[in-house]
Parts: C-alpha cells; sequence; structure tokens
C-alpha cells in the first residue's frame, strides 16, 4: 500500500531491546501509532525525520540512502543514561553518540531539504524516547519502570524508512547498514 499524503516517513535505526518498554508506553499514550507491521520497531533512533513525503520517495531518492547505509559501517552502542529533554520528553541517550550524530549529518547532507526535527531544535542529540513527563511519570519511575533491561548493549546493524499515519505506521524499507 502507498503511503499517503497524511503521513510521514522517518529514517530510524530500531532497537528491539527496548521494543517491549516503548509499545507499552505507545499503547499507553496513541493507539492509532501503535503498528500491525511486524517489521516495524517502535523502540527506535531517528536518523532523520521528518524525512520526505510520499511522492518524493523516489528509486532515486532510496537509492540515495542505500548508498549512504552501505557505507555506514554497523557499530555496537549502550543505552544506560537516563535524561529529560526541556520539553519533558524522557529519554536514553546511546553511547557513544557520535556514528548516530554521523549518521543524521550525511543523511541531512544528501537531503539538504529535510532537516533533522523539522529545524526544531539548535542541537539535535541522538537518543531513544521513552515517555514524557506528568504527574506520574518522572525520569526516575522511568528508570525504575525499566529495571533490569539497563544497561542496553545493542548494535547498530539496520537503518529503516518507516511511514507514521495514524492506524498505519508501517517500514517501507530497510537496509542493512555496512551491505
Amino acid at each position: 500500500m502507498p503511503p499517503s499524503a497524511a503521513g510521514h516517513s522517518v529514517l530510524q535505526v530500531p532497537v528491539p531491546e527496548l521494543e517491549p518498554f516503548v509499545l507499552a508506553r505507545t499503547r499507553h499514550y496513541d493507539t492509532d501509532y501503535v503498528s500491525a507491521d511486524p517489521r516495524f520497531v517502535h523502540a527506535h533512533i531517528t536518523a532523520l525525520g521528518p524525512f520526505l513525503d510520499a511522492a518524493a520517495l523516489t528509486d532515486e531518492a532510496l537509492g540515495v540512502v542505500g548508498a549512504i547505509a552501505a557505507s555506514t559501517a554497523p557499530f555496537e552502542y549502550t543505552l544506560e543514561q537516563v535524561g529529560t529533554f526541556p520539553n519533558g520528553i524522557v529519554h536514553l541517550l546511546p553511547e557513544p553518540s557520535r556514528p548516530f550524530a554521523a549518521l543524521t549529518a550525511t543523511l541531512w547532507r544528501a537531503f539538504r531539504h529535510c532537516p533533522p526535527y523539522a529545524g526544531a531544535f539548535g542541537d539535535v542529540f541522538p537518543h531513544l524516547t521513552l515517555d514524557a513527563l506528568s504527574g506520574d511519570v518522572t525520569q526516575d519511575s522511568t528508570r525504575a519502570s525499566l529495571g533490569a533491561v539497563l544497561p542496553a548493549r545493542c548494535s547498530a546493524d539496520q537503518l529503516d524508512l518507516a511511514w507514521y499515519e495514524p492506524g498505519a505506521c508501517r517500514v517501507l524499507h530497510s537496509w542493512r547498514l555496512g551491505a
């Protein structure tokens, strides 16, 4: 099924190690964004998003992303440090973060009209979104609810082109890093 104009695409690195937690939080906040696609991993670190609209997802654009993925070596990282952005988003910071930042910079150079997070933030920090502060959610309560999951030792070996649309989130394409 081709993407509709109602959604948007994102290039993201899946983090299956955190999928149970992030999927549960997505179900809690907005079931419209729970994907039925078995390839879709809700837990991810955004490489570039929002990305291209449906009409711009051409074979040429996909080829450029594929070439970037192929030239990016897979890498290991750890998720342990929980932080909170000024807007209340509780997240995990990957260590090292440099390979994620380099991937974002390379993708942005290739797609200059797609600034990270639509240019809404001056500095962009690679992160995995966990939750949002509320009367019931704090940084400490989020860390505690992750329990023995942290530290999570992970491998970045795939880049997914995900489509986000209420009721229709799915993976449009995947590339192996370094392949």
